[in-house]
């Protein structure tokens, strides 16, 4: 998953929910097991997903038998959340929402997590409603998923081929950690701010990836369906004639700032 470094105000991930649903690989289990020594991710706790899209970190917490609420401003999204949902047998309850107006209850949620969207928040906003969301001593967790561009891999030079479709997108060159969310939960009163990353590869077959591409920021969601066909052609002659291997191994780095509501 790309790493934020400006958003765009034209991007809408619901153009690309299809993709997004069968591309975007999913936070890996390791992700909650790493969670749990902080409380996060116990049965029963009431947890909220802000920014949930296609629900990866909701249904991960779900399945450790949390009460799920994911919330995000795409109902194409959404829609197919529901249907990743009845495949794995879970249940989560979703709402249509702004993560900095929630229309939710005071004081309600043991956890608030955000999975690779807190860029695209007005971030002091999404800060204090998280305070105001959680119980005193919850825990809010930002967590990331992101793809590592590495002199001469793919992810650099598909970063580059997306420059050159889209000279308008922000998010390229990134190194998956984020410490300027340290400060956004330290001006909103969170304590304690903890943070862990730990790197993985994730195995994507030349389709998977063009698919992946197709569904970012700088791609589907923000070109005009005639230039995400061009650039679509490009990718995968890029990827025919530089990277031959199938499938390939992608570098990705999770992680996780932690922070608790006193």
């Amino acid at each position: 998953m790309e790493s934020p470094a400006t958003a765009s105000p034209v991007t809408d991930f619901g153009r690309t929910a299809a993709d997004y649903a069968r591309h975007r690989a999913g936070f890996p289990p390791a992700l909650f097991e790493r969670l749990r020594p902080f409380g996060i991710g116990e049965p029963g706790q009431r947890i909220l997903d802000l920014g949930t899209g296609t629900g990866t970190l909701a249904r991960g917490f779900a399945r450790a038998g949390g009460a799920v609420t994911g919330l995000d401003v795409a109902p194409q999204l959404l829609e197919q959340a529901r249907v990743l949902d009845r495949s794995a047998g879970l249940s989560v309850e979703y709402r249509v929402a702004r993560a900095e107006t929630t229309g939710l209850p005071d004081r309600h949620f043991d956890v608030v997590s955000a999975g690779q969207c807190w860029h695209w928040f007005d971030r002091p906003a999404a800060a204090a409603e998280v305070r105001r969301l959680l119980r005193p001593g919850g825990r809010v967790v930002i967590a990331h998923f992101d793809w590592l561009p590495l002199p001469g891999n793919v992810v650099a030079a598909t970063e580059a081929l997306i420059l050159k479709h889209n000279s308008a997108w922000g998010m390229a060159g990134g190194s998956g950690t984020y410490p300027r969310w340290f400060t956004d939960l330290a001006l909103a009163g969170f304590t304690g701010l903890e943070s862990f990353s730990f790197d993985q590869a994730v195995t994507y077959t030349h389709e998977a990836w063009r698919g992946r591409i197709r569904a970012s920021a700088g791609v589907a969601a923000s070109l005009p369906p005639e230039r995400v066909i061009t650039f679509d052609q490009e990718h995968r002659a890029m990827l025919d004639s530089r990277f031959p291997e199938d499938p390939l191994q992608v570098p990705h780095r999770v992680f996780a700032l932690i922070g608790t509501r006193i």
